[in-house]
């Protein structure tokens, strides 16, 4: 149903692909810092950084294209700050012209590979804005676990510039993504089958406790929900739990 690979011709980014279900079915959407632009049936939509689990009703028979930037690089494709995309979905045509965004969705459709048209279009915009390693190297740094001030001060930049920086880059700032791509880091570990007590320590929380904080805060369920992949009945809907990222759909 569900497949990614790495993009080759977007550095960082991910082109992921979602076939249609037979039936309606709750996809939970963890958040980590990424933002993507996903092509369906209906056209062409942007989803935003998220700061919580986002939960997403996918209608049957509805199948998904996306490319998932890398932390940093959807405000650059899409020449809108990420802050004003946190935690929204929108179509792409309250972004750009109705005329541009509607010569591209025939351009999807048409395409034998829609992936490819996307990633064709975001190589393209790139080349027109001016790079922007600054970012990609705090997102690295807080990735590998440094801490705000560390990165901060590794940056050239004070804490408030960092935060400024931050909101356009990654639509929240660096404390909000540090916890993010904590969490991700931790849940890796936690499906590789590490104890939840190891894993806590080796990803930077306090305890325990607070790691399950954490997860609760951050995903909405609790970290055995997560681990389990657990469906709970709601009628004809299906609760799934995705592994994470702006996937609004796996």
């Amino acid at each position: 149903m569900y497949e990614e690979r790495l993009s080759r011709r977007v550095d960082g980014a991910v082109v992921w692909r979602r076939g249609a279900l037979p039936d309606v079915r709750r996809a939970r959407v963890l958040p980590d810092g990424c933002m993507d632009l996903i092509w369906t049936a209906g056209g062409l939509l942007v989803a935003g950084p998220d700061t919580r689990a986002h939960l997403v009703d996918d209608v049957p028979g509805t199948s998904y294209v996306g490319l998932r930037f890398a932390p940093g690089t959807g405000p650059r494709v899409l020449g809108v700050p990420a802050h004003e995309l946190r935690d929204a979905r929108v179509p792409l045509d309250a972004l750009w012209l109705g005329r541009e965004v509607r010569e591209l969705t025939d351009r999807v459709a048409e395409a034998s590979d829609r992936a490819r048209v996307l990633e064709d279009l975001a190589a393209d915009r790139l080349r027109g804005v001016p790079d922007d390693p600054l970012s990609r190297a705090v997102a690295a740094r807080l990735r590998a676990g440094g801490s705000v001030a560390a990165v901060a001060r590794a940056s050239g930049l004070s804490a408030r510039q960092l935060h400024r920086r931050s909101l356009t880059a990654f639509g929240y700032g660096p404390k909000t993504l540090a916890r993010v791509l904590r969490l991700e880091r931790a849940l890796r570990m936690a499906r590789a089958g590490v104890p939840a007590a190891s894993v806590a320590a080796s990803a930077g929380y306090a305890d325990q406790a607070h790691f399950s904080r954490e997860v609760r805060e951050l995903t909405g369920v609790q970290l055995s929900v997560l681990l389990s992949g657990r469906s709970s009945r709601r009628g004809a809907k299906r609760e799934t739990e995705m592994p994470s990222g702006s996937r609004t759909t796996a």
